[in-house]
């Protein structure tokens, strides 16, 4: 009876040379890459953006359509949209602020005269 080989990353499942032997494990890990940018990191103030609006956004559309009317699924979807896109705007707009106060040269927020 023939063994089952396990499955292996590669061309055609090949690693290795290629010229029947053993396999050899390889590293698949992914690397992982660092930045360091200069001014304002655009992609931590989307990750920021995105959990705030999530995190604050929720409750608080949940809480507003406590006082307005919703019928149907469309005004709901409607409603949480419209409240949504409003607060996610205001999210990132003070994310970005924050993140541009703290570029400031003291790194504190207070301007050095």
């Amino acid at each position: 009876m023939a063994r089952a080989r396990p499955y292996q990353f590669g061309c055609g499942g090949e690693t290795g040379s290629g010229k029947g032997g053993p396999a050899q494990a390889t590293d698949v890990t992914p690397r992982v890459e660092r930045t360091d940018p200069e001014g304002i990191d655009y992609g931590w103030v989307m990750q920021v953006t995105f959990v705030t609006t999530i995190v604050a956004g929720a409750p608080l559309v949940a809480v507003l359509s406590l006082f307005v009317s919703l019928p149907s699924w469309a005004a709901r979807l409607s409603f949480a949209v419209r409240v949504g896109a409003v607060v996610w705007l205001c999210t990132a707009i003070g994310v970005y602020v924050y993140a541009r106060w703290r570029q400031l040269p003291d790194g504190d927020g207070s301007e050095s005269a």
